[in-house]
């Protein structure tokens, strides 16, 4: 488990952490089937996931409150992503956040145990350790308290990265580049 991780954060999509981590990351988030502990009508796991960072997910019952994300295999997972706003949300918005990795949920283990102090923007908690990218079927992200003593929480946006693989590196065939070869590439 790692406690208070370095931890970067920018408020706007276009920002540049998200620019860079785009750039030889893919967002695999899209694949995961996502849950939420609890929410308000209207502020649940679509609007967590919209790419709009005026909406959020909004929880509704005692912390603390969980976000499960859950893979339809093992994935390699390099960047969690994660959108708070202080200046607008003040007591809504988390201060301490676990995050957990496993295969299923009985199986969870803590991996990330972090404090925030008034966020604004995306924290970027990097899950590769020792240049080995985290192989989990599971994510869940625990909010365990909240600024102000709040009770509900606010999340804006949260995007999952993994490693941008070429298909070159699964094929078995070498690349033949040969004129000889070249001339059977195509039926006429």
């Amino acid at each position: 488990m790692i406690k208070n991780s370095n931890i970067n954060s920018n408020s706007r999509l276009d920002d540049p952490i998200l620019q860079e981590i785009e750039l030889n990351k893919v967002e695999i988030g899209k694949h995961a089937s996502w849950s939420v502990s609890s929410a308000k009508p209207g502020s649940g796991v679509e609007q967590l996931r919209d790419n709009n960072l005026d909406t959020f997910w909004q929880s509704d019952a005692q912390q603390p409150h969980h976000i499960t994300i859950q893979f339809p295999k093992k994935c390699y997972i390099e960047n969690l992503l994660i959108h708070c706003d202080y200046k607008l949300d003040e007591s809504y918005t988390p201060c301490k956040i676990s995050i957990k990795a496993g295969t299923i949920l009985h199986d969870l283990q803590e991996i990330i145990l972090t404090e925030l102090e008034e966020p604004s923007g995306w924290i970027n908690i990097p899950l590769s350790f020792n240049n080995n990218s985290l192989k989990a079927n599971l994510l869940q992200i625990s909010i365990l308290s909240n600024l102000k003593n709040g009770r509900d929480s606010h999340i804006r946006q949260i995007k999952v990265y993994g490693k941008k693989i070429s298909i070159e590196n699964y094929t078995q065939y070498p690349k033949f580049n040969s004129p000889e070869v070249s001339m059977f590439q195509t039926l006429r």
